[in-house]
Formats: C-alpha cells, structure tokens, sequence
C-alpha cells in the first residue's frame, strides 16, 4: 500500500518543438515558493541572465527581484514567457528589462550588454544559463549542424557574453554559470549537449582562476532533471521524467534558483571556482 501512495507522480504526455514554451507546459514549473522570503540578499544589485525568459532562467529572476535586484533578460523569442516573467519581477517591485536575440551573435552579445549597462549604470551579477539540447540515439545519427548549432549556443554564447560583460564589471561581482548534471556522469542521448556542459564546467574553474586578482568570483550550478521546456521540447516521453534520482522525482526550478541567491550573495564570498549540485541524488558520487 506505502509503495503504492509513495509513487512518484507521472507527468502527461507532451511534447513541444524547440526551443519550448513555459507556458504550454503541463503541469506549470513551480517558480517559487510562496513562503519563500527575501531578505534584500541582492538589494540594489543588477543582474543580466540569459535564458532568463523561462524555467531556471525564470526562477533566477524572481528570486533575485525578491531579494532587491534589478533585472535584464536575454531571450530567443520566446516574446510571452519573457512578458511573463517581466510581470513576476515587476509585481516584486524590480525593474526588468527584456532584450530578444541569439547569443550565438558576437555583435548581438555585445550591443546587449552595453543596453544593459546604459539602463541600470551597473552590472554586478551575470547569470550565463541559456542552452539548447537534441536528443539522439547514438553518435551516427548526431546532426553535426545541430551539434554547431549547440555548441555555439551553449559555450560560444558564453564566451561573447562573458567578455563583454566584463568591460562593466568591478570587484565584488560575480559570474554564474549554469552546467549540468550530464557534465559529470555524461549522457547517452545527449552527447553533444554535455560535451558543452562540461566545458562550461572547466571554463567556470579556469575563469574563476583568471579573474580571482580582481575579486570577480565566478562559480557554477549543476542541475540534474528539473522540470523546465527544455525537457518536453527535447523528448518524446516525459512521463517517467526524474523517476530514477533518489528522490524519485524530477526537481522544480523554484528548487534550483536559491542556490544562485546564495552564491551571487555575500553569504557566498569565500566561494569561487566551486559547483553547487542540484540533482535529487542523480548523480551521487563525487
């Protein structure tokens, strides 16, 4: 009978094309808490995320306009999710700033970067999450333009951004990378995917090392599965999705985005080059 009561709820079947829509998922993403409460962690502080429109992004955001920050959003084109996401920040009393556009464009990188600059006169914290994923069988049917396409999203994007964010940034800023559970016991079906991850994983260590002179720390999160569009718009079958961690469900993005509080914060200022993992037990061993 307990195992019975014990069994992990099972999401509908769903599936979306890429890059997905929060909004069309179901059930929806819990963002955040509601007795979740902010402590002014980030009071005055600006933060540019990308992939801030949805999913960890999205999280990210309110909890840190909760926590006092002002916010600037890179997104594809996911226009409502991004509108979305603007409101929640908003209705905590926060500027947010919405700019669309593919990282994967040096020039775009940059003139970003400089409009966020322009707007708030700062920029202290820097959250690099956006990413893509195609799942495949195995290596022979990997579509090497995907895997460019990936690559450029997930780690060049990361760099165009990064150094031009770096133009703004001054001691006691910090830079926060989004890398994976799959950088760690690596993936069969995403390959490619985390390859990226794990360069973002050696490229948080190698920064951190490079910029520790100045006092920019710069330190990683390591997401197992967490119910984002990522997910439905990458797989056929999300029913069973996050049943094999050790918690035996898949983590919410609401689960993930305290951990970015934490390590954007003061609380977290003899912390560089290290990564949080967040993965309900999916990868145990260290």
């Amino acid at each position: 009978m307990n195992k019975i009561k014990n069994k992990p709820k099972r999401f509908p079947h769903q599936s979306q094309p890429t890059p997905g829509h929060e909004y069309k998922m179901q059930p929806k993403p819990e963002i955040i808490r509601k007795n979740y409460k902010g402590s002014e962690k980030l009071k005055n502080k600006v933060a540019l995320i990308t992939g801030g429109d949805s999913g960890i992004g999205r999280a990210v955001a309110v909890h840190f306009a909760r926590e006092g920050a002002d916010i600037a959003i890179i997104y594809l084109m996911e226009d409502k999710d991004a509108a979305d996401t603007k409101r929640m920040v908003e209705e905590e009393g926060r500027k947010c700033l919405l700019i669309a556009g593919d990282i994967r464009d040096k020039k775009f990188c940059k003139n970003a970067v400089d409009r966020v600059y322009s707007e708030f006169l700062a920029l202290n914290i820097l959250i690099n999450n956006a990413a893509e994923q195609h799942s495949h069988k195995s290596l022979r049917e990997l579509d090497l333009d995907l895997m460019e396409k990936t690559f450029r999203t997930n780690i060049f994007g990361i760099f165009y951004i990064t150094k031009a964010a770096l133009e703004y940034m001054r001691e006691g800023d910090v830079i926060l990378n989004t890398s994976s559970v799959t950088s760690y016991r690596g993936s069969e079906h995403l390959i490619d995917y985390s390859s990226t991850k794990g360069a973002i994983t050696t490229f948080t260590r190698s920064l951190a090392s490079n910029l520790a002179k100045e006092k920019i720390r710069v330190n990683a999160i390591a997401p197992g599965p967490i119910w984002t569009p990522l997910i439905p718009s990458s797989f056929e079958d999300v029913t069973d999705f996050g049943s094999d961690t050790m918690l035996g469900r898949a983590g919410q993005p609401s689960e993930v985005a305290p951990a970015f509080v934490f390590l954007a914060s003061e609380d977290a200022s003899y912390i560089t080059s290290q990564t949080i993992h967040i993965n309900g037990g999916g990868f145990p061993n260290s």
